[in-house]
């Protein structure tokens, strides 16, 4: 049985959190989440808390007890405090420039790179070289950041490219000239 998933979650001030059926509605100051959990899954609000049940012993429900858990609990972070990744890019005329609700990236292919922010989803591009993307679900937070980064990762010669801030990446030397 699911360690995490025996957890309740516990609602902070502002925070509300609905439950309809199958269906989890959070609702707080950056904004609301809803997730359908599955048939095999119960969810009830118990003293300010949410708490996860299995309705049957099924191998997908054992899965998902611990899962269901973590994605509400997620879902009450991200409407309360929100998530944030940052990326750095390095390289000479390697850059990032918003347009509209696009980000055009120059990674030192031949061509310019735009890619089109998903809604929910804020990002800031700062001094050209710091990119951050904001907002209340993490899991679309992480895509975007990965996509982005993606594009060019960190390579490990010159660590030209796109690296999120704090990674490290393990360096190589380069061909030795006798």
């Amino acid at each position: 049985m699911s360690r995490v998933g025996k957890q309740p979650v516990l609602i902070p001030d502002g925070v509300t959190v609905e439950v309809n059926g199958q269906t989890v509605t959070v609702k707080g100051a950056k904004g609301e989440c809803a997730y359908t959990a599955p048939a095999c899954i119960a969810v009830c609000i118990e003293d300010n808390s949410a708490v996860v049940s299995r309705t049957d012993e099924s191998k997908h429900g054992k899965a998902m007890f611990g899962t269901v858990r973590s994605l509400i609990n997620n879902m009450i972070v991200g409407v309360s405090q929100g998530y944030r990744k940052d990326l750095t890019i390095e390289g000479v005329g390697y850059k990032a420039v918003m347009k509209g609700q696009e980000i055009v990236l120059s990674l030192g292919y031949s061509h310019e790179i735009n890619y089109a922010i998903p809604e929910g989803i804020k990002v800031d591009v700062a001094n050209g070289t710091t990119v951050s993307v904001e907002g209340i679900d993490k899991q679309l937070v992480g895509q975007v950041a990965a996509r982005i980064r993606d594009y060019a990762p960190a390579e490990p010669y010159k660590g030209k490219g796109v690296r999120y801030v704090g990674e490290q990446i393990r360096r190589k030397e380069g061909k030795a000239v006798a």
